[in-house]
């Protein structure tokens, strides 16, 4: 059996229903519109070189980096990260929300928390813990203190015995709030923000695609958009997408207002 069909088939340990299961083929559909910016690409492709050259590292007995900790908004592409991440090692992406986790009996959590690091040790994947924070936050700021630590205690031990041939990825909204120990832990770090006008433009080429449209419709839409994130951009334009269909008309103007006012964005500020 070869490499590649061997990934695809994503075994489901007893346990782990607590995650979903990507095979590296579905990942590489969900990002074929994904942005950078150029700080972040150039970490993330670094990243990727050192993962390619395990050989190198061992002879020159430089450790290899297998963790990445994300933080920054909502709706700015931490979780198509992941997903690029593993498109590109060709690995199955096994994604957990960990506040989904949290058990009423913190010992639970503790063993559901051991069982994510045990499944990545055993079957090679991207495991991404969104909702990070839910777990890893600071242990002064939890009103079970004694309990919550012990939690955070055993994500501390797990993450120090992180190894094999599983990339472990961590998004947040609350970076602030992890705690230090754990942010110690992570070698890469990367922060995501709102899209500036020229990764916007570049992300509504690739949403707007080859789909008829207005004339400099596109630039219209970049300057509508300002201030909203890339999943609203992408949610927008699907819409007025939608609108062109049934309607049988190119895309245009009126559909982008149209889908904005429908859709209503919170915006943040670039």
């Amino acid at each position: 059996m070869s490499k590649t069909n061997h990934m695809n088939r994503i075994p489901r340990a007893k346990g782990m229903d607590m995650a979903a299961f990507y095979s590296p083929k579905e990942c590489t559909r969900k990002v074929k519109h994904i942005v950078f910016s150029q700080e972040n690409e150039r970490v993330i492709e670094e990243f990727l070189t050192i993962l390619g050259m395990k050989e190198r590292f061992v002879e020159h007995d430089v450790s290899m980096p297998n963790k990445l900790v994300m933080f920054g908004p909502p709706g700015t592409g931490k979780t198509l990260t992941a997903s690029y991440l593993a498109s590109r090692l060709n690995l199955p992406l096994v994604l957990v929300r960990l506040d989904a986790i949290i058990h009423s009996h913190l010992g639970e959590t503790a063993t559901n928390v051991r069982k994510l690091f045990e499944y990545a040790r055993l079957n090679p994947c991207v495991l991404f813990l969104d909702e990070f924070d839910a777990i890893g936050r600071t242990r002064e700021s939890n009103d079970e203190v004694k309990e919550m630590a012990r939690v955070v205690n055993t994500l501390l031990q797990c993450l120090d015995e992180f190894e094999g041939d599983s990339v472990l990825v961590a998004a947040t909204n609350l970076e602030t709030q992890l705690d230090h120990a754990i942010w110690r832990r992570f070698d890469t770090k990367i922060t995501y923000g709102m899209p500036d006008e020229e990764s916007r433009q570049l992300y509504i080429n690739k949403l707007v695609g080859q789909f008829e449209h207005q004339p400099d419709l596109k630039t219209y839409i970049c300057k509508q958009l300002k201030g909203c994130s890339y999943a609203d951009v992408e949610q927008i334009v699907l819409k007025a997408k939608r609108k062109a269909i049934i309607t049988d008309s190119p895309l245009h103007e009126q559909l982008i207002t149209d889908a904005y006012d429908e859709y209503m964005p919170r915006l943040l500020s670039t």
